[in-house]
């Protein structure tokens, strides 16, 4: 697993998806976060770096000292174009080195809830609802399952709808990862962040602009959000900077 997730890495690395650094947000008094007092490195290695962004986000994301704590978490990034698929995978398979639980990955970033379903959408949503979740999700790991995108049917962007499959994931695993679309595209991210535990935002270092990050940060209302990350960084950062992530 461990060389796996180093391929991984360097994948996401060579594809404009380097890691520049995790916040987390919001974490009360009574459930404040352990700080990290380890050393910055001397040597900059940004595969190396990413890989210990991600099992820091996991660790404090999925802590047990949170209240109420984390076990369905959707990742949606401001940018249509950033990758979160892979991010969602990446945060699985080191939750699953962390937990002995079963996980699911699921893949909602093509799914809009404003398009009109095709007939073949509602023949696949019909088959979708009467079949376990578990069924139709694709092992990759021991604990880690891959849940294909549910297929848009006549009343998948109801809100009832989508709290059950929400719910429905819960009970079939204990820990589940959205990926989720922009929410410039679909709406999907923030109505199933609604109904998750909460909702991580991924940044891009070269194209979100704050403007941009603050009018998808307001739109959240009630959701809670539960840290930031930020990609797309292509350079060693200044040790001052390193220990403020």
């Amino acid at each position: 697993m461990r060389e796996a997730l180093g391929m991984r890495a360097g994948a996401l690395s060579s594809a404009s998806w380097s890691l520049a650094g995790v916040r987390l947000i919001g974490p009360s008094k009574e459930t404040a976060l352990e700080e990290d007092h380890s050393p910055a490195p001397t040597t900059w290695n940004k595969e190396a770096f990413a890989d210990e962004q991600i099992r820091g986000l996991v660790r404090q994301v999925f802590s047990t000292r949170l209240n109420p704590p984390v076990q369905q978490v959707v990742f949606s990034s401001v940018e249509r174009e950033t990758d979160v698929r892979s991010l969602c995978t990446w945060v699985g398979e080191v939750l699953a080195q962390e937990k002995v639980a079963e996980i699911a990955i699921i893949d909602e970033t093509e799914v809009s809830l404003e398009r009109s379903p095709s007939r073949t959408d509602f023949e696949a949503h019909s088959q979708y609802r009467s079949t376990p979740i578990r069924q139709l999700a694709t092992s990759i790991h021991r604990n880690v399952w891959l849940v294909p995108p549910r297929s848009a049917g006549p009343d998948s962007c109801h809100r009832s709808s989508l709290c059950a499959y929400m719910a429905e994931l819960r009970r079939e695993f204990e820990y589940s990862i959205v990926a989720a679309p922009a929410p410039s595209v679909s709406s999907a991210a923030l109505e199933m962040a609604r109904f998750a535990d909460g909702i991580i935002l991924v940044l891009s270092a070269q194209h979100t602009r704050r403007v941009t990050a603050l009018k998808v940060k307001n739109a959240l209302g009630s959701v809670r959000l539960l840290g930031t990350v930020l990609s797309d960084r292509e350079f060693p950062m200044p040790t001052s900077i390193y220990r403020r992530l």
